[in-house]
């Protein structure tokens, strides 16, 4: 007994160079490499169980079907895509090009778009859509809550599937983690075709934690189509008791909607292992839309060979001429956009990050805050919103691009999830999307760099540890 704690000791040690070399064989980005490494030597027993559980990469060998999946949605869809006098804008072809190749999203042109910037706005209009739908319902979210409108949601699902119209919903297993069981089982009583992505049940947990579908789409009779960053949550309307929260969704009419059917029918296959590529889930596009509004649906997820909407930033930013104007929630940027974003602001270009003054994840914050000040020395115009949480991802670009959807400036949106976002190539949209940011401008405070130096160096040397754990955030 007397050596049993040296044993004990030994075991542990083993499986801690084990773990390290599995990390160091995994070659992922160096920075990441040497948060897992700090991790696993300096947090024993912990830093062993936050990889088990987040830190496996099996994403390759396990899902690498959804890759096959992609090609056949694409050429199916390539039957019905059929447009007439598309003009792609030289100045973005390039950028067009990229995703087309990366994640086979294919421009679209003649779409009429709505823009909510609240909840009340979004949640009337999609359960309005809902109301209307003769054929089929398809919602994909990260999160449906089991609160008053949750439940409501819920309850015109039941109505239209009683009469008949066919309705898919897939949830994120971790986004719903707290919603009981009984509330998905109502849905599946009443007709509803409901599967959760990649559920999370011990032992069965690891690695699957760290891949979620943080995607928010739904497509109505394949005419209607919704994509942004807005769950279905009451905190959308009421807020939390800490503060109310801002975001931005978009309603689709025209083409774009045949990218965000693409995008739901490609998670279709991936959850219930079934093929649907009908022409009735790709309907004709409205004579009366008619216009040279451009749009490309672009997914991201883990499998791809590449991080396309990180890509398309870093493009993005390299390009611009006059001024990018960025509003996201969370800001731990990778590398690439770390670089691209200080490049810009050295170039001249006005680069302005909308961030909130208060995150909803203290960790967050605390990581995020030396980010910041990276960005403000580099030249950078930092923005905190102060009137509540701005959880709104959106993008645009020199009065002629933008982009809106659920992906964030962070390690996890960029590697991690499986994420969705509409690029636009007109100058309609990019001003609308601008004057939303000019809106939400005013609601903001500059981040003070000087105050931000003459902080305790406590504080500093804090943050500048938990930015360590970015990439694993």
């Amino acid at each position: 007994m007397i050596y049993l704690h040296w044993v004990i000791l030994t075991i542990y040690a083993l499986i801690v160079v084990y773990t390290m070399i599995r990390v160091l064989m995994d070659n992922r980005q160096p920075v990441k490499t040497m948060a897992w490494l700090l991790i696993l030597t300096f947090m024993p027993i912990v830093g062993i169980i936050l990889y088990f559980f987040f830190g496996q990469n099996t994403r390759k060998e396990r899902h690498i079907s959804q890759r096959s999946m992609d090609l056949l949605t694409k050429r199916s869809m390539f039957e019905y895509a059929e447009q007439s006098d598309l003009r792609l804008p030289y100045s973005h072809q390039a950028l067009m090009k990229l995703f087309t190749n990366q994640s086979m999203a294919l421009p679209f042109k003649d779409n009429d778009v709505e823009i909510f910037t609240d909840g009340y706005g979004f949640f009337q209009a999609l359960l309005a859509t809902i109301s209307h739908a003769h054929h089929h319902i398809h919602l994909d979210t990260y999160i449906i809550a089991n609160d008053p409108l949750g439940r409501l949601v819920a309850d015109a699902l039941i109505d239209k599937s009683r009469e008949g119209v066919e309705v898919r919903l897939i949830y994120d297993g971790v986004g719903c983690w707290n919603v009981p069981n009984s509330f998905f089982e109502r849905m599946r009583e009443a007709g509803i075709d409901v599967h959760a992505f990649m559920p999370v049940k011990f032992p069965a947990f690891t690695s699957k934690m760290n891949y979620r579908n943080h995607r928010k789409l739904c497509v109505v009779d394949g005419e209607v189509g919704f994509i942004g960053g807005m769950n279905i949550a009451l905190r959308y309307i009421k807020g939390t008791k800490r503060q109310p929260w801002r975001d931005t969704h978009l309603l689709i009419r025209g083409g774009a909607v045949y990218g965000i059917q693409r995008a739901f029918l490609i998670d279709w296959y991936f959850v219930d292992r079934s093929l649907i590529t009908n022409r009735k889930y790709y309907p004709e596009i409205s004579p009366l839309i008619d216009n040279q509004c451009i749009a490309q649906v672009v997914t991201s997820s883990p499998i791809s060979p590449c991080p396309d909407i990180m890509q398309g930033y870093v493009r993005i930013l390299m390009e611009a001429r006059r001024y990018v104007y960025m509003e996201t929630p969370y800001f731990l940027p990778t590398e690439p956009v770390l670089f691209a974003l200080s490049t810009a602001a050295k170039a001249g270009v006005e680069v302005c990050l909308m961030i909130p003054m208060y995150n909803d994840a203290r960790l967050v914050e605390w990581a995020s805050r030396s980010y910041v000040h990276e960005m403000a020395e580099a030249g950078v115009k930092v923005y905190l919103y102060k009137t509540g949480f701005n959880h709104s991802k959106l993008l645009v670009c020199d009065d002629s691009l933008s982009t809106c959807g659920s992906t964030n400036v962070d390690f996890r949106s960029f590697e991690n999830n499986f994420e969705s976002n509409v690029f636009f190539y007109d100058e309609g949209m990019a001003l609308r999307m601008k004057s939303i940011f000019l809106h939400d401008l005013k609601e903001c405070v500059p981040f003070d760099d000087e105050a931000y130096n003459h902080r305790s160096n406590a504080l500093k040397l804090w943050e500048s540890l938990i930015r360590l754990l970015s990439p694993l955030m």
